[in-house]
């Protein structure tokens, strides 16, 4: 590559995918406009040439990018080939992706990180099975900016009639999948024709070349001005000269992290900050960027492993959760099939799942939909996925690396897709899982207590009346036979939480370390009835998403005038005295929740109606 290729970090860069049905002219067209635009490696044309004359074989643009020995005896693209030249505008990395079915899997991997595609449609041949199937893919995978090449025009003699047929057929396909391409654009990449330069043999042609027409794509949001999004690859323990850094190591998929960042590890939830940044060699404090290979030292010496996704405390979080709804590819030699165990991976997290549900099988052809719970190999499905355990991602549109997935079938990968929403987990507790913590399922512990388990987690104002509703429950429950234990939120700041004071930082993780807790004797099989303010909607979430089996949120309803004529600690008057900082409904938020699974309105009943109702409707939750 020439000197002036070489990116530097101020460069604004784009990856376009290159697809199309076999023999359609992609490599053709890329190598042309490499050679247009001269940006081959010095002498690379030359040699080809040479090569070609050689071995008695006609020049063609496509060895340029066919570099293995059996392609071009073939004369298919069998791999994903990357080239790289720049404009006045910005840097491009092309994508040349497969064309054959036999293919798929490596088109779909490469146009997985693309920005924008170039699809090519052979004049001559017109719009075909797999020029249809490869629309469909690139809207799948949620990629909008397009622009399709009409190639080989030369073959047909520049006529300007089978440009409009071709492209008036492939438009209507198109937006059935609501793809709108930016244009379409008559070319030969034989002959170079509209790529660099306008074409004087199509004067009835009077849009952009394809070179101009890349211009005027759009970035997405550059990767380092995005949320921080780095996938533990691995973590590193020292003990050598009484080292005991333990280094954090990934790969920074998005975002930037710098000395001092405050950062919550997901789907664990677990906080510290970064204590140091360490390259080898080097002890530069310079900010790791997006797609840096990265290592940090921590401040608070925490348990974190492989597959958890580092972020920005004060950045947008990924979703955490252990049921997804999914566009998905499948290429296994098997078929995608319910009551068979594969593996989920995305980012550096691999975890268990079954297919719980097929919504609609695609035909990317013809866009009929079958209605079935099975997926053939090289067909498009909208599908249900349910997870062992817990993993962090983001939904397609916003970050690429952690909303994009592979599945593993028996070793090998089998299909991929994006993760189009999150779902909740309300189908969790009807598998038999063996979580880490013990050998036990949950439906051995069900049998053995005679129910399951359940967090019931309360939240409210102080003074409105969660304790004492939560105790008088703990007693019916017991006496009903159930097994039902209370975690106060005085009881916790007295032990287990006795480390935090009240800023919005310690309170989130006194939420945190509180919900663990839940977790876990919800998995024993108990009842645990959570009382604690927890005034943020985001810790709220997140102790639901640690539920295994099933989560009520309660809002225990007071206003604040009468919990402050309530007051039983007097914590009211010290605040308002400003004695107490940080107090919430004085001097810090309570965010209340909008959508409760039950309301317990202490201004209006009594204390012994909330509590009937309560064990109402966890008895009825429990006996599920």
């Amino acid at each position: 590559m020439k000197k002036d290729m070489q990116n530097t970090p101020q460069e604004e860069m784009m990856n376009v995918v290159m697809v199309g049905h076999v023999d359609h002219g992609k490599s053709t067209v890329i190598g042309r406009l490499l050679a247009d635009t001269d940006s081959l490696p010095e002498g690379k044309l030359d040699l080809v040439r040479e090569n070609c004359k050689r071995n008695s074989k006609p020049f063609e643009y496509a060895f340029l990018l066919d570099a293995l020995k059996n392609e071009q005896a073939q004369g298919i693209t069998i791999d994903t080939a990357r080239c790289f030249f720049k404009t006045k505008k910005r840097r491009y990395i092309l994508i040349d992706a497969p064309g054959h079915i036999e293919f798929l899997k490596n088109m779909v991997t490469g146009a997985s990180r693309a920005e924008a595609a170039m699809l090519v449609i052979d004049a001559a041949r017109g719009v075909e099975e797999n020029t249809r199937r490869h629309g469909y893919f690139l809207s799948m995978l949620g990629i909008h900016q397009v622009v399709v090449l009409v190639n080989k025009m030369d073959l047909v003699e520049y006529k300007q009639s089978v440009f409009e047929d071709i492209s008036r057929q492939y438009a209507e396909f198109l937006r059935k999948i609501e793809i709108q391409p930016q244009a379409f654009i008559p070319v030969s990449g034989y002959a170079g024709d509209n790529i660099a330069c306008p074409s004087e043999r199509m004067p009835w042609f009077s849009g952009m070349t394809l070179l101009e027409q890349l211009d005027e794509f759009q970035n997405a949001l550059p990767a380092d001005k995005q949320p921080l999004r780095l996938p533990v690859q691995g973590v590193y323990k020292f003990t050598e000269n009484n080292d005991s850094r333990r280094i954090i190591a990934g790969t920074v998929e998005a975002g930037t992290l710098k000395m001092g960042d405050e950062i919550v590890f997901y789907p664990s939830g677990k906080r510290t900050s970064v204590k140091s940044l360490e390259r080898f060699n080097d002890s530069c404090d310079r900010p790791f960027c997006s797609q840096e290979a990265a290592a940090f030292t921590m401040t608070n010496q925490i348990y974190v492993k492989r597959g958890e996704i580092a972020c920005r405390v004060e950045e947008l979080a990924p979703h955490v959760g252990v049921r997804l709804r999914v566009n998905l590819f499948w290429l296994g030699k098997s078929r995608l099939d319910k009551n068979r165990n594969y593996f989920f991976k995305c980012g550096t997290a691999k975890v268990s799942m079954q297919l719980e549900a097929v919504e609609r099988v695609v035909n990317a052809s013809d866009l009929s939909c079958l209605s079935r719970q099975y997926v053939e190999k090289n067909e498009v499905a909208e599908c249900i996925f349910l997870l062992d355990s817990p993993v962090a991602f983001d939904l397609a549109g916003s970050c690429e690396a952690s909303s994009r997935f592979v599945i593993v079938d028996n070793y090998e990968i089998a299909g991929g897709g994006i993760i189009t929403e999150a779902l909740e987990a309300e189908d969790f507790d009807k598998r038999n899982i063996r979580w880490a913590a013990g050998s036990v399922g949950i439906e051995e512990r069900k049998k053995l207590n005679k129910h399951k388990g359940l967090i019931v987690w309360m939240t409210g104002l102080s003074g409105a009346g969660k304790s004492s509703i939560a105790e008088d429950v703990e007693r019916q429950l017991v006496s009903a036979g159930i097994h039902t234990y209370v975690l106060d939120g005085d009881k916790l700041r007295h032990g287990l939480n006795s480390d935090l004071g009240f800023s919005q930082r310690e309170r989130e993780e006194n939420v945190r370390r509180t919900a663990e807790l839940a977790s876990i004797l919800e998995d024993a099989g108990l009842v645990t009835i959570v009382t604690l303010i927890s005034p943020f909607a985001e810790g709220r979430a997140f102790a639901r998403s640690r539920s295994r089996q099933s989560f009520v949120e309660v809002y225990v309803k007071a206003r604040l005038e009468t919990c402050i004529k309530r007051d039983p600690k007097q914590l009211y008057r010290k605040a308002l005295e400003g004695k107490i900082s940080d107090f919430t409904g004085i001097s810090s938020a309570y965010e209340a929740p909008t959508e409760p699974d039950l309301v317990l309105d202490t201004d209006i009943w009594t204390e012994e109606e909330c509590v009937e109702v309560l064990f109402n409707n966890i008895m009825s939750r429990v006996a599920e």
